[in-house]
């Protein structure tokens, strides 16, 4: 089964809410909550990687020295084993907003629990739970 590795952000605004965007339509698991970012590229770092994710579905700009690295998530699916790498970042330029037509909101901690996420996503909650 092929390993697939991608980054995601957790974008933490002044109030403590966190960011999350819906899956497009079309896409695998289309209408379920997740943190923003995407896979990294051949030869990319996955901070170099986060910070264009970021820039390309928010039109947001942020740079590595921002980005903290929170944990991981590792599951299966189908077709692929996905390697999630999560950051927390508090500091970018511009307001996001959804470059795919994502939908966009700001939730805190205990929010996000009661949201459809990927299965990759979910494991994450507990560890920002604690962190934040």
């Amino acid at each position: 089964m092929p390993l697939l590795y991608v980054v995601a952000a957790a974008l933490v605004d002044a109030d403590g809410r966190i960011l999350v965007a819906e899956r497009p339509p079309g896409k695998h698991l289309s209408g379920r909550w997740e943190f923003p970012g995407g896979k990294i590229e051949p030869g990319e770092s996955p901070e170099a990687a986060l910070v264009r994710e970021l820039a390309e579905e928010l039109a947001v700009d942020t740079s590595a020295s921002c980005l903290a690295p929170a944990g991981f998530a590792s599951h299966a699916y189908d077709e692929f084993h996905l390697i999630l790498l999560l950051f927390v970042c508090r500091r970018w330029r511009g307001v996001p907003a959804g470059q795919q037509g994502q939908a966009l909101q700001w939730l805190r901690v205990p929010e996000l629990f009661s949201l459809d996420m990927p299965p990759a996503d979910r494991p994450l909650l507990g560890l920002l739970d604690a962190l934040l």
